[in-house]
This record gives structure tokens, sequence and C-alpha cells, in this order.
């Protein structure tokens, strides 16, 4: 693919592969078999070159058995014979690796693939089986997978040019200007079949270590940004500039795709084939056409990956038991904000409870930190949590998504966060129609809408462009929860008093004027938007993770039905609230804003815990009763105290003063 420094570049087919290719893989497993029964003592670079060799025969298995063998007879006797001793090197080659838990299983896979082979099994079962065992291999063993930044696409077609396109041709289609002179042609990596099964990966390795007989020598030399961006250009001449651009779309638009490629270390081992069986030939090539010409597509994702998680609590651990206490508790929020809570709302529509006993470890875990507990007290919990995080993986899955489950949680979700926001609004509005006061309802609808249209670019940003930090996502809740439960309190205060007021009609006519002026009617604007803009945010996270499952048709369903009920809710109550005797209407608004002030009140401390603003202080006797705003921290739940004694005191003051005037 690259040809050295003073000749030109001849990567050959098989046909596709030549005599020399087939005497360096033979080669290479000779020297590597020899080198392990001489105990060299050069282990690290053995072991490296042995799971490079390794993987390299899996490969090219995969890839070239369809050769050897079709419907279980063989089409060339000495490609069949090939493909036999290289599934045979395979098997050798593992048993000499060091001792590792996976590393007998890797065997078994491998003499799996030796029976097969003799029994001129399908090259479908011959390509999946050796793709997993490769796969595998570099999970057990790793070697470097991905590069240390983002590959330079236009770096790699200079290389191209300069090295390359003399043989290969500068569209990559095997028809340099010196192609002619080859007796064997050179590879086509305009090839559709053959790009699909190959990944940047793969092109790296040759690079990285050449085919010994032939003028594709060694590049190690090179840096290895030029290896990696020569690697990512030599793999996208099959896929045309209009499916990249169609990539483009499906990258931007579709987060379930962005979930199967969150890094590059994925993105560098992923072939077309592999992504195809998740979602289809075609939207794979066109991602993958998209991704190998900007990379830095994946990494401008939004952090979020239960192995995030795991790493900076191992950390954290770390860093605690070294004494570095600071660092311990900034690792540990970072594993909550950084890995799990981006993955918090899909986590909840699949497994709620799961979510609350995570991240309750989490908040524990936090303030074992901060109180001081030992070390080994700290590892048990992180132990604890690393086992939920199993569970979490699990209920992740692609596979466990279902019709019936993205429907509830659609369905839920809506009607669970628009309630909250609908009772505040319709008692606005009820009470500005009981007050005669139509000409104030504009601010309010004003708000509410303005509060739909901010979420609509919320999804954007969420799911088309970078994304939302985790910190952000509870500073938003949090602070918009405390915001509104503040002015609920001083609404449902206000609301009590005129309910115990004898004079109310008169107050009506002679100061609602005054008190609902342009000043007031912005204020209403500010609480429609605050309080439905605060729910609009949190069922936005939600939607954007059951997005991700793919089944865009049934979360509408459940949406939909879920908003037809909260259409009828509103129905029944602007209804009722035109038959209600103004003082109950006041009695009964009053009520409902003294509720949802304390939900939100412990909804608004626990986000603020959980982006690290505010400490925690377990309470286990507490229950976790979400939707009421119960969360069992001694802050949250003080919260809540402290908004019921306002409420109550507030109360108690209309009292008196209803009494007071009463006898006057």
């Amino acid at each position: 693919m690259l040809s050295p420094p003073n000749s030109r570049c001849y990567l050959t087919t098989r046909k596709r592969a030549t005599s020399f290719h087939r005497l360096m893989l033979r080669i290479l497993a000779v020297l590597g078999a020899a080198s392990c029964m001489l105990g060299t003592s050069a282990v690290g670079y053995a072991k490296t070159a042995d799971v490079q060799t390794a993987w390299r025969l899996l490969d090219y298995m995969a890839v070239d058995y369809g050769g050897a063998v079709s419907g279980g007879q063989v089409k060339s006797a000495s490609e069949y014979a090939e493909m036999t001793e290289f599934a045979a090197s395979v098997s050798a080659r593992l048993t000499t690796l060091p001792p590792t838990p996976e590393r007998a299983k890797l065997i078994e896979g491998a003499t799996r693939l030796q029976a097969i082979v003799a029994a001129k099994g399908p090259p479908s079962q011959v390509a999946d089986l050796a793709h997993g065992l490769a796969g595998d291999l570099l999970k057990a063993y790793p070697v470097p997978l991905a590069p240390a930044r983002v590959p330079d696409f236009a770096r790699g077609a200079t290389l191209f040019a300069e090295n390359c396109a003399s043989c290969h041709g500068a569209a990559g289609d095997g028809h340099g200007p010196d192609a002619a002179k080859l007796t064997t042609p050179p590879i086509a990596f305009s090839d559709i079949d053959r790009a699909r099964q190959r990944s940047p990966f793969a092109f790296y390795q040759v690079i990285d270590q050449g085919i010994d007989g032939t003028a594709m020598q060694s590049f190690s030399s090179l840096p290895s940004d030029d290896r990696w961006a020569l690697a990512f250009y030599t793999g996208h001449f099959a896929f045309s500039n209009a499916v990249a651009k169609e990539g483009e779309r499906l990258w931007k638009t579709d987060p379930g795709i962005r979930q199967r490629l969150p890094d590059l270390t994925a993105l560098a081992g992923m072939t077309p084939d592999a992504l195809a069986k998740n979602i289809g030939t075609e939207r794979a090539d066109a991602v993958i056409a998209y991704l190998r010409r900007h990379p830095e597509a994946v990494v401008q994702q939004a952090p979020g990956s239960l192995d995030v998680a795991r790493t900076k609590l191992s950390q954290s651990l770390a860093a605690y038991r070294s004494g570095n206490r600071p660092a311990a508790q900034e690792l540990a929020l970072a594993a909550y904000l950084d890995g799990f809570e981006p993955l918090e709302p899909m986590l909840t529509a699949r497994d709620a409870a799961l979510m609350g006993r995570i991240e309750i470890g989490m908040g524990e875990l936090r303030a074992a930190l901060e109180r001081g507990q030992s070390a080994d007290q700290v590892a048990s919990r992180v132990q604890v949590l690393d086992g939920l995080f199993d569970d979490a993986e699990v209920a992740l899955s692609p596979d466990a998504a279902s019709d019936a489950s993205t429907f509830v949680g659609a369905f839920t979700i809506m009607l669970r966060e628009g309630l909250e926001a609908l009772l505040i609004v319709v008692a606005m509005i009820a009470f500005l129609r009981k007050a005669e006061r139509s000409d104030v309802l504009p601010y309010v609808h004003a708000g509410w809408i303005g509060a739909l249209a901010a979420g609509g670019m919320t999804w954007a940003i969420a799911t088309y462009a970078i994304g939302i930090s985790g910190a952000s996502r509870e500073l938003t809740e949090g602070f918009g929860s405390l915001i509104a439960a503040v002015v609920l309190l001083s609404v449902g205060i206000w609301m009590h008093g005129k309910a115990q007021a004898d004079q109310w009609q008169r107050y009506i006519r002679e100061k609602l004027s005054r008190a609902l002026s342009r000043q007031s009617a912005w204020f209403l604007f500010g609480l429609a938007f605050i309080v439905v803009y605060r729910e609009v945010f949190e069922t936005i996270l939600f939607y954007a993770a059951l997005w991700t499952q793919g089944n865009g048709g049934v979360m509408v369903a459940g949406a939909g039905s879920a908003a037809l009920i909260l259409v009828a809710v509103a129905w029944a109550m602007l209804r009722y609230s035109q038959t209600l005797p103004i003082a109950k209407f006041f009695t009964y608004s009053a009520w409902l804003m003294a509720v949802l002030t304390v939900v939100l009140a412990g909804k608004g401390v626990s986000a603020l815990q959980e982006a690290g603003i505010i400490n925690i202080a377990p309470m286990a006797s507490v229950p976790r009763v979400s939707i009421l705003g119960i969360f069992p921290t001694l802050q949250s739940i003080g919260a809540q105290i402290f908004m019921l004694l306002a409420i109550g005191a507030g109360f108690a003051m209309n009292r008196r003063r209803g009494i007071a005037r009463s006898r006057s």
C-alpha cells in the first residue's frame, strides 16, 4: 500500500495473495514458534509480535478462505492447504502466549476454527469465527489498536499520492502508471467486497510490518500519526463522496449509530461488514465512508460509557489509597458525570430501579470519600458498583430493547414529566380566566410555547451536534427546579391568602388590575417558561436515549398516547375550574402549588448533589421516590422540610390575617 522511499509500491492481490505473501506468513509462523522454543529474553516484543501475527493470520483467513472452499468443496488445493496451515499456526501461537483468564477460551476457539476448516465449512462461518477470535485476541492481549490523535485525512492523501498512487492509481483502483509492469496486479482498494472486510487497523498492520518478499516494506520508521493517516485514507476509496454525505446525515441524526462507534479505538477496528450486521449494509457503508474521511467526528461525541465510569472509579480508589483525597473525590465525581450520567436516561427507560441503585451507590461512594472512610471500605463500594455496572451493561445492550419497553418508557416519561408542568400552567390559565384577565393569557401561552421551542433546540444540540455534558444537565435541572420551587412557594402562599379573604370579590375588582400589571404579566411568562422547560429538558434526555434503540415509531406512539391523556386532563381541569367557587379554586390551587414546591425542592437539591455542587449525606432509612422528589440524602430531605415549614408558616399567617379581617 505504500512504497519504500526509493522503490515502488507493489502490494499484491492474492490471486490477491502471491506466493511471496504465503511465504511471508509461513516464515512469520515458523520464526514466531522458534523464538518461543528458544526462550527469547525479549518477552514483551515476542508477545506483541505473536499477537500481531496471529491477528493478521485470522484476518487473512476471514477474508480469503472463500477462495479456497465453496459449497463444501475445495476450489483451490494450494489455497486450502494454506488455510489449514494458518489455522494450525494460530492454535500453536496462542498456546505460547502468557497465561491469562481469556487464553483458554481463545485456544478453544482456534481449535474450533481448525475443525471447521478441516470439515471444509462455509466461508461465512470461518469469517465470523476468525473475526471474533481476532477481536477477542486483542482484548486479551492489547497491542496499539487506535491512533493517539485523530488521523489527518489530508496528510494521508499526500502520503498516498507520493508513495502509492504510481501502482495503485490515484483513485485506488489498481491502475496506476506502473501497474502494467507488475506480473500480479496491485490491490484495487476500490473493490467494494474486499473493502467491506477491511478495517483501518488491518491497513495499519500492513503499513507497520510490511510484507516480506515483496516491495511492500515495513514503514514502522514513519511517525505513527502518518501511518494511521494513510490507513484511514486507503480505506476510503471504495465508498463515494455521495455515500459519505449520506453517512454524515446518519451519523448526526442517529444516536444509536454513534453509540456503536463511541471512540477511535472502535472506529479503527470496525469493518463495514461487522457494522452491517447491526444497521444494514447500505447504512454501514455510508457511515464508514463518512468517518474514514472525518474521524474527528467520533471524538466530538458527548462522553458517557460504563468503561469511563469504571476507569475513573479505579483511578479514584488508587488516588485515595495513596492519600490524595481531593483527587479521589474529583475522579469519583467525574466517574458519575462523564461516565454514568449521560447513560442515565436510557437506563431509566430500561430499568429505573437499577438506575436508582447505581445513582445512590455513587452518591454514597462520594460521601464515604468525604467522611474519610477506610480504603477497604471504599474499595468494597467500588466493587459493588462494578457489579451494578455489569447489570447495567446487560440492560443497555441493543438486544435488551423491545417495542413494548420502548412504548412503555415513552408513555411513562411523557405522562410523568408532562403532568408536573401541566398542573402549574393550567392553574395559571384557570386563575386568569377566573379573574377575567384574558389580556394576560398570551404571556402565559408565550411562556410554555417558548419553552417547547427551546426544547426543540435542545434536542438538536443533544442529538445532532455535540451533546450535553453531565454537569450541564444536572445544573440545568437543579437550578431550574429550585427557581421554580421558590416561585411556586410565593404563588402558593399568595393564592392561599386570597382563599382566606372574605372580601375576595372586592379584591379582584379593585386590586387585580394593579396586581397584574405588565411587569406581573412578564413574571407569569417567566414562570410558565421555567416550569415547562425544566420538564421538557428532562423529557428530551429520556427521549434522546430511547431514540438510540431505533424504535422511533414506537416511541412516538407512546409519547402521543401520553399526550392525549395530558390534553384530556387539561380540558377537565379547565372545565371544572369554571364551575368551582373562586375561594375553593384558590384553596385547591394553593395546595397544588405547595405540593409541587416540595417536589421540586427535593429534585433540585438532588440534581445539584449529582453535579457536585452540594455535598451528600446519605440517609439509608429513607426510600427513594423520585416522582415525589424524595431522595435518601439529608440535604434533599432537609430542603423539603424547609419548604414544608415555609408553607406552613405562610398558610398560618394567612389564617391569622383572615381571622383578624373577620373580626374587624
